[in-house]
């Protein structure tokens, strides 16, 4: 039931903080989406160390209860309410079938991995069956999600270079990150014998880091290219990963030496998750849905529409090389043919070289307001 609802919020959180952010600052809006992976890494697991000292395990699901209800009374004073559906619009139906394989074939396919490597055999009944049945289900959920209309999980968002670019990158390296984070309470408890406590507190510094750099790098992808700066985070994790192998498996290693590694793999982590996300979610195509098509892909085109539809017509009235495009009629003023390019050599008899620089300003003047007409056009529809 805690994983419904959690799987629930994040998604829906997410698409609504980007639904309402502007496309220019949509880094500086997933950062502030990402307020809660400052406090929680830090925050969490010293109170949850604390109550397991203090009281018992049972504690750190009971203190959801205030907090949740917290949450449900903000989002009820603070949410807007859903917009009504434009009318003859039909209404996005859930894809029953999608959810009724997705759902119970991650679960038996984790279920039967995980069996088979706690008892090192994954030819046992025990783990092969539930293996093969979560395949099968995983096997009919991408078929379905190639096929339908409106699958649960649209798949056909791989086919955007940059989303599948960004999936490509985050699926290994968050299998590497929170994979680590998931072993480091237990090394600090079982091979260093520390409690529940010291444990969340040696984990902190790592949390804070990844907070801040992720406030940072998600608020630097608005001015720099993200491939530079999701590299740079890739290469740092990995550093830091490897580092942090390594101090664990040193015997009697100072614990300071490995909340420095899990630090230096918390920069590239902050490096690498929001700002990647914030890459994907930029610019959505007509691969992604009615959203790609809609304004996002109005406010993306815009642009380069308004520059390859006339840049041809610029370059022929400035005397360059006129390429496939033909200069209209209405917007053609003063005459002449276009000027060949600088070769060192007259021109043939009986051709001009082309109009002079005051005949051409004419022509450059007309088609400069034609582009301009053209490019508040594109606002009025994106707006719309």
């Amino acid at each position: 039931m805690q994983g419904l609802g959690g799987g629930l919020l994040q998604p829906v959180g997410m698409a609504m903080g980007m639904r309402v952010a502007d496309r220019a600052r949509l880094g500086r809006a997933m950062a502030r989406l990402g307020l809660p992976i400052l406090v929680g890494p830090v925050a969490g697991p010293v109170l949850g160390g604390w109550l397991v000292d203090a009281a018992s395990w049972h504690w750190i699901f009971l203190v959801n209860l205030p907090v949740g209800a917290l949450a449900l009374v903000l989002a009820a004073r603070l949410l807007p309410k859903d917009a009504p559906p434009a009318p003859g619009a039909a209404r996005p139906r859930l894809d029953l079938p999608g959810l009724l394989t997705l759902s119970p074939g991650l679960a038996l396919l984790l279920y039967g991995l995980s069996h088979g490597g706690e008892r090192g055999d994954f030819t046992a009944p025990g783990a092969l069956v539930p293996t093969l049945a979560g395949a099968v289900l995983a096997t009919v959920l991408v078929r379905r999600a190639l096929t339908v209309r409106a699958p649960l999980l649209d798949l056909r968002l791989l086919r955007d270079r940059t989303f599948a670019a960004t999936v490509t990158t985050l699926a290994p390296f968050t299998c590497g990150y929170f994979g680590s984070m998931l072993l480091g309470p237990l090394y600090w408890q079982q091979e260093r014998g520390l409690s529940a406590a010291a444990a969340g507190l040696l984990g902190a510094p790592a949390g804070l880091v990844v907070g801040t750099t992720m406030q940072i790098a998600a608020r630097r992808v608005d001015r720099v290219a993200p491939r530079l700066l999701i590299s740079a985070g890739c290469a740092v994790g990995a550093l830091g990963m490897a580092l942090l192998a390594w101090q664990t498996g040193t015997p009697g290693a100072a614990p300071w030496r490995i909340v420095v590694t899990g630090m230096v793999m918390g920069v590239g982590a902050g490096m690498t998750l929001m700002p990647a996300m914030t890459a994907a979610s930029r610019e959505p195509r007509a691969a992604r849905g009615p959203a790609g098509r809609g304004e996002h892909r109005a406010e993306h085109q815009r642009p380069a529409g308004c520059v390859g539809r006339y840049g041809p017509a610029v370059r022929a009235a400035r005397g360059g090389r006129p390429g496939p495009g033909r200069l209209p009629a209405r917007l053609r003023r003063g005459g002449g043919t276009a000027r060949p390019r600088a070769t060192g050599r007259a021109a043939p008899p009986g051709r001009t070289t082309g109009p002079s620089p005051a005949a051409r300003q004419p022509a450059v003047s007309s088609v400069s307001a034609a582009r301009g007409r053209v490019c508040r056009v594109w606002s009025a529809l994106a707006r719309r």
